[in-house]
């Protein structure tokens, strides 16, 4: 006698895609019954709304309201680009030094007031500085945003 061909294994994988197969059909006929029409939408409730606020919604807009007119060149689609200069710049600002890389020659400076931090290299100080420094320095604009300049320790 010769040995058959069909494993148990293969037996068991072609059950698993019948019952697969079953079931889906089970499923898309309860689905079928479950919706209205036999499961076909009409056009009126696939269709959605937009209205004045961008919102979508499922009614019909009022078209017995006046519309606001709006002038399409007052509409900024990008943030404007900032020249540099255009930043306020105060005169002379107070911080206090949190990191300063002497070997590399740049660190940050925290103000005071702001709580802000400013980059700061070691061409744009009047004084050599070194963390926990209370100084004095003045802003600028630089390549990558603000920057600070003529950095100096203040006394005491």
């Amino acid at each position: 006698m010769s040995k058959s061909r069909e494993s148990w294994n293969k037996k068991e994988m072609e059950n698993l895609r019948k019952k697969k197969k079953d079931d889906k059909a089970k499923r898309k006929l309860e689905k079928k019954v479950n919706t209205k029409d036999g499961g076909k939408k009409s056009f009126e409730d696939m269709i959605a709304y937009v209205d004045e606020n961008g919102m979508i919604t499922s009614t019909a807009p009022d078209l017995t309201q006046k519309k606001k007119v709006i002038d399409a060149d007052s509409i900024e689609i990008s943030t404007p680009r900032q020249v540099a200069g255009e930043e306020e710049v105060e005169e002379l600002r107070t911080g206090k030094v949190a990191f300063f890389n002497t070997s590399k020659g740049y660190g940050f400076i925290k103000d005071g007031v702001k709580n802000e931090s400013f980059f700061v290299h070691m061409n744009d100080l009047l004084t050599p500085i070194k963390e926990n420094d209370t100084v004095t320095f003045k802003v600028e604009a630089a390549q990558r945003g603000l920057k600070a300049v003529e950095v100096q320790v203040v006394a005491g």
